[in-house]
């Protein structure tokens, strides 16, 4: 039986937020920076690239280190990270890695003659006359490179525009020629930044980062993280560098504005800043973003959602689920991990993580892991308390009569189990104290057909989730 597709589409042990996703050779390759699980600070690991088949997105292959923090120039006691970059073939076939590190606001490149292997510097972006660009004065600072490349003009978008800071004026596209690093013609905003946003269309999704450029027809689709940190917007024009207008909301990585299933405003997931990109694969579109776990901003990982296009070449915004890169649901047999959940949530709302998860590991719940980073230890759901709830998206169910969780923690209650977040309680499963993980069941029908499933919990103490179990 063919292995299924889950969100995140990694191993659980993987954190790799930013996602560039590109298809090379009938393989999608994934480009991001690289946190760590239980870090301190984003990106603090080396690039690494992974890929799957185009016919089969559950089959994901790790394709080793292709950049590491040592790489950059200066940088030999491994003191700077590597920001979110982006990957473009140039016009001499070779594949071109743009990047920004911690420590100095300007754009470099790397270059490799595979799409993963091992990248060498290849210079900075510049100026004509040498100067890079970002310390040129009135140069504003450079973040997160965003490359396109048609013919032999690279198109080039960066920025990071905070709220209220008027030395940042939007999102900006430079044009590089065919060696990639000289340019040939100046940074222009494309996005404003919130300053300076009146009367464009971008009001309340100004542009603050994590910029992104596909071409879908005729049609460019610049693709950006809004001030309002959870969501991936959108706007689109006939011209690379100018008449960008406003469209949307692609995805949220807490599901606000989302009315299909809850209120609009109402949050069922701890977001946090987003980045990633679309692309088509296999004849179908998808969006790759990313989620926050273990209760901070720096152990993200990458998510993905088909999406489609309307006649006018809109996009509506798509839900999270636990089946993104499955091409539909999942099957409503057997067992599945907690770590697969795409709501999580209690009484308490709360729209985004934090950064040193301090509170959150005081009252919300949190998907995490055993080990330090690079164990291969499976993802699972801890400190849930009472009220705190797990909704995992979507199954394909029939003839199901008893369901199974396995738990562990300082615990006395039991689990509601529901088909949605507000619904009827399907059935109730005890829990008790263990300091290992214990399997409970309980006879509970789930209705045939698609379906939604919930775990609230409700008692004492503190339970973890490793996973549930759907028998007939």
């Amino acid at each position: 039986m063919k292995k299924q597709g889950f969100n995140p589409y990694l191993p659980s042990w993987e954190y790799i937020p930013d996602a560039e996703p590109y298809v090379f050779n009938d393989r999608v390759y994934i480009y991001g920076s690289h946190d760590r699980f239980n870090g301190y600070a984003y990106c603090l690991n080396d690039y690494v690239c992974w890929s799957a088949p185009v016919d089969d997105l559950s089959d994901w292959r790790y394709e080793g280190v292709i950049y590491k923090k040592t790489d950059v120039e200066n940088n030999e006691d491994g003191d700077s990270c590597l920001y979110a970059p982006d990957v473009t073939v140039g016009p001499d076939g070779r594949y071109y890695l743009y990047y920004v590190d911690s420590k100095r606001s300007i754009v470099s490149v790397a270059v490799c003659d595979t799409p993963a292997g091992r990248y060498k510097f290849h210079g900075y972006v510049r100026y004509p006359d040498g100067t890079i660009l970002g310390e040129r004065e009135g140069d504003e600072p450079q973040f997160d490179p965003a490359v396109l490349t048609e013919g032999d003009r690279t198109y080039l978008y960066t920025g990071f525009c905070p709220i209220g800071d008027r030395s940042r004026s939007g999102a900006m596209a430079t044009v590089l020629g065919p060696d990639m690093l000289t340019i040939i013609e100046e940074p222009v905003i494309v996005a404003p930044s919130e300053p300076y946003s009146k009367g464009s269309g971008f009001e309340g999704h100004e542009f603050f980062e994590a910029p992104s450029i596909r071409k879908r027809g005729d049609t460019y689709y610049f693709i950006y993280s809004s001030i309002v940190y959870h969501e991936l917007c959108y706007a689109t024009s006939k011209h690379p560098t100018k008449g960008f207008k406003f469209r949307g909301v692609i995805v949220s990585n807490n599901d606000i504005h989302i009315s299909s299933y809850k209120p609009p405003q109402k949050p069922m997931y701890y977001g946090g800043n987003n980045h990633g990109s679309i692309v088509e694969i296999n004849g179908k579109w998808y969006v790759f973003y990313h989620r926050h776990t273990n209760g901070t901003n720096f152990s993200r990982q990458g998510c993905m959602e088909e999406i489609q296009f309307l006649e006018d070449g809109t996009i509506p915004q798509v839900e999270m689920t636990s089946c993104g890169s499955n091409n539909g649901p999942l099957r409503g047999l057997g067992e599945y991990p907690a770590y697969i959940a795409c709501n999580l949530f209690c009484n308490d709302e709360e729209p985004y993580t934090d950064f040193t998860g301090a509170w959150m590991d005081k009252q919300f719940p949190k998907i995490t892991q055993d080990g330090k980073d690079g164990d291969e230890e499976i993802g699972y759901i801890a400190n849930m308390k009472d009220s705190a709830t797990a909704g995992f998206k979507y199954f394909d169910c029939k003839g199901i009569n008893r369901v199974k969780i396995k738990v562990r923690g300082y615990c006395r209650g039991h689990f509601e189990v529901k088909t949605s977040w507000s619904g009827e309680v399907l059935g109730k499963i005890e829990v008790g104290f263990s300091n290992v993980w214990k399997e409970y069941s309980a006879d509970i029908s789930i209705p045939d057909g698609i379906n939604a499933l919930y775990f609230t919990y409700k008692g004492e103490g503190s339970a973890s989730l490793a996973s549930f179990t759907l028998e007939k």
